[in-house]
C-alpha cells in the first residue's frame, strides 16, 4: 500500500505550479514507488489567504489514512496557516516546509498570509515538522527560517548552502527525511 504526500504549490499561477512541478518530480522519484506524490493546481482564487486554506482542506480530506504534507514557498506558510487554525482529524504523519516565507507588515494584501502570533502554540503537537532553506534563497530571505526555528524549537532544521529557491529541484534530503518517519 502506498503511503500518500500531499504537495501543496508556491505562488498561484500556472507558471508556479509548473515550476514547482519539478520539485514533485525530484521527490516523486527520491521517495520511489512506495509513496504516491500527489500535485493539485491551486488557483488564486477570491479572499485575502486566495482561497488556499479551503483549497488545502479539501485536498486534506480527499485522502484516506495517514497523509505527509509538503509546501514550498507560499504553500508551506498556508500549510503553517491551515493547521494553527483549522482542526483536522486526520492522521498527518510529517510536515515538511521549503523556502517557507514568514509573513510581516501591516499591508493589506499580506493579511490572509501572516499567522497568528500564538500559531506554533495551535500546531498539533505529534506532527514532525522540517525545514528547509537554502542561504542563497534570492525570494525568500534567509533569516525567515531563523524566525521559524524560534517559533517551532522542535522542529528539524535544515540550512543549505546552495541551491536557491527550488533547492536546485533537488528534494533528495527531504526524500531522506520523509522516509525516516516510517523507521521511528
Amino acid at each position: 500500500m502506498n503511503k500518500h504526500v500531499l504537495f501543496i504549490q508556491g505562488g498561484g499561477g500556472k507558471e508556479d505550479y509548473a515550476a514547482d512541478a519539478n520539485l514533485v518530480a525530484s521527490l516523486q522519484e527520491a521517495l520511489g514507488e512506495t509513496y504516491l506524490v500527489h500535485y493539485p493546481f491551486l488557483p488564486n482564487e477570491s479572499g485575502l489567504d486566495f482561497g488556499r486554506k479551503k483549497q488545502i482542506g479539501k485536498h486534506i480530506s480527499l485522502h484516506k489514512g495517514e497523509i505527509i504534507l509538503v509546501g514550498h514557498s507560499l504553500g508551506a506558510s498556508m500549510l503553517l496557516k491551515y493547521l494553527s487554525e483549522i482542526k483536522t482529524r486526520k492522521k498527518i504523519a510529517g510536515v515538511f516546509l521549503i523556502s517557507t516565507p514568514f509573513w510581516s507588515g501591516d499591508e493589506d494584501w499580506k493579511q490572509g498570509f501572516k499567522l497568528h502570533k500564538n500559531f506554533a502554540d495551535k500546531l498539533p503537537k505529534h506532527i514532525p515538522v522540517f525545514l528547509y532553506h537554502s542561504k542563497d534563497d534570492k525570494e525568500v530571505p534567509f533569516d525567515h527560517l531563523e524566525i521559524y526555528a524560534q517559533h517551532l524549537p522542535k522542529a528539524t532544521v535544515r540550512k543549505i548552502t546552495s541551491g536557491g529557491h527550488h533547492l536546485n529541484n533537488d528534494l533528495s534530503m527531504v526524500a531522506r527525511d520523509t522516509k525516516s518517519l516510517s523507521k521511528s
